[in-house]
């Protein structure tokens, strides 16, 4: 049985939530532009100086893995800590603190 929690938002709120979400993708495409950019950056300096020896997948590997958890977290594809967990954390942050101030009132 699930609880279903309906927040109402005004306008305001909406474009607030709009503009954060904005500001999100926004990073994430800024973090995908960085990583192709110094990417083929470091294949060109691994392949001109040290051919014999290749580097430069390593960096390529773990911050494209960075890079696709920041675009499953941005477009809400990975659901474990999506918008419904936020909103559920949101408002049990927000019980607490009602509780508390009520026990010191």
């Amino acid at each position: 049985m699930g609880v279903i929690m309906e927040i109402n938002f005004n306008e305001e709120d909406k474009y607030y939530l709009a503009k954060k979400k904005v500001e999100n993708i926004k990073g994430f495409y800024g973090n995908l532009t960085s990583y192709i950019g110094v990417n083929i950056v470091l294949i060109f300096i691994n392949l001109y100086t040290t051919p014999h020896h290749l580097w430069f997948y390593w960096p390529l590997i773990w911050w494209g893995v960075g890079v696709v958890f920041h675009g499953l977290k941005v477009f809400e594809i990975f659901p474990v800590l999506g918008k419904g967990w936020e909103e559920r954390k949101i408002k049990e942050i927000m019980d607490k603190e009602k509780e508390n101030q009520s026990k010191w009132q």
